[in-house]
C-alpha cells in the first residue's frame, strides 16, 4: 500500500501547476462547458494517457533491464531544474 501511496503522491505533485491542469482550469471557466463534464473529460484522457504510459513502460522494462533509468531520470530532472534556475537569475 505505501508503493501505491508514493506512487500517488510524486504523480499528484508532478501534475500540479503543469499545463494540463492550466488547460483543465481554463477549460472550466468558459461558462458553455458544464464543469462536470471538464472534469470527465480530463479524468479520462489523464487516465488514457497513464494506460499508454504504463503499457509502454511495462514493455520497455522488458529490454531495459539493465540500464539505470531512476539516476538517469533524476539526473535529467536536477540538470533541467539547474538550468531552469540559472535562467531564472539571469534573466533570460
Amino acid at each position: 500500500m505505501l508503493k501505491l501511496w508514493s506512487i500517488f503522491v510524486v504523480v499528484f505533485l508532478a501534475e500540479l501547476g503543469d499545463k494540463t491542469q492550466l488547460a483543465t482550469l481554463l477549460f472550466a471557466t468558459d461558462r458553455a462547458n458544464q464543469p462536470l463534464s471538464v472534469f470527465i473529460a480530463a479524468a479520462g484522457a489523464l487516465v488514457l494517457s497513464s494506460a499508454i504510459a504504463v503499457g509502454l513502460g511495462a514493455a520497455a522494462g522488458q529490454y531495459l533491464t539493465m540500464v539505470p533509468l531512476k539516476p538517469i531520470a533524476g539526473a535529467g530532472f536536477i540538470l533541467l531544474g539547474g538550468w531552469l534556475v540559472t535562467e531564472y537569475f539571469i534573466g533570460r
